[in-house]
């Protein structure tokens, strides 16, 4: 059983209202940090009992009045933050389509939530980080799907998701002098709301067949790599891209 110990330290997790981000809260939680959770969709079950070591924060996260308000309010609480989890994003099967043909307002409203919120979170969250006189660490949520093209695309998500990447690694030289690390993780294929197109046996055990490791990769499967990347065990981990996929990379 992997372990991992955030007693005194404090998080902000995106997407935190189902998924991943559930999964992140929760795990941190457990490990002892306190975490302000904010997502649009209310607070899960599953992030009950933790009294006041969570402060869960309903709101639009690609609007920075609420992010400014959320994560300000949480800084203040708590002295400062340590960790910052960017894992809120949609996928939007038939509206996200390739670029040449799928509506603009579209686009727009899948960067907004993908990469306007990563940048709204980091740039309001940075300077809480820098009071605690620790440093501290980010995960950024993109996904394996920027690496390569499709031929039934989801060009916003794509671009947006490539996007995350790119601005972690940005960030990390930014920031590394200071001791504020940046990370990007990219799930493979993952059992998750998001996938929710995966609604039958049949399709899960071909999807499950198609990963090296031989299985879908989960919420928890995420949770524990994002903690392993937070924590002082990845004390000399900046900048980089980790694929948790199960091995389908060497597909691509």
């Amino acid at each position: 059983m992997i372990r991992f110990d955030f007693t005194g330290r404090y998080a902000v997790v995106t997407g935190a209202g189902g998924g991943m981000g559930e999964a992140i809260a929760r795990e941190l939680l457990k490990a002892g940090a306190s975490v302000t959770a904010l997502d649009l969709k209310p607070q899960p079950e599953s992030l009950g009992g933790f009294g006041a070591a969570l402060r869960y924060r309903q709101g639009d996260i690609a609007d920075d009045a609420f992010v400014a308000s959320a994560i300000s309010e949480a800084g203040a609480a708590q002295g400062g933050i340590d960790y910052l989890a960017n894992v809120a994003g949609v996928l939007w099967f038939g509206r996200d389509r390739s670029a040449l043909e799928m509506d603009m307002d579209v686009w727009d409203q899948v960067f907004a939530i993908n990469l306007r919120a990563m940048v709204l979170t980091a740039r309001h969250a940075v300077p809480f980080m820098r009071k605690t006189g620790r440093g501290g660490a980010m995960v950024h949520f993109s996904t394996v799907q920027w690496y390569r093209g499709d031929p039934n695309p989801q060009d916003a998500y794509q671009a947006s998701k490539a996007g995350v990447c790119a601005l972690s690694k940005s960030l990390a030289m930014q920031l590394a002098a200071e001791n504020i690390r940046s990370n990007a993780i990219c799930p493979g294929m993952a059992l998750t709301p998001l996938q929710a197109r995966w609604d039958t046996d049949e399709t899960l055990q071909a999807v499950a067949r198609y990963a090296p490791l031989g299985r879908i990769g989960t919420a928890q499967d995420m949770a524990m790599a994002t903690l392993f990347l937070l924590s002082d065990a990845a004390s000399y981990i900046t900048g980089i891209e980790l694929a948790v996929d199960g091995g389908l990379l060497m597909r691509m």
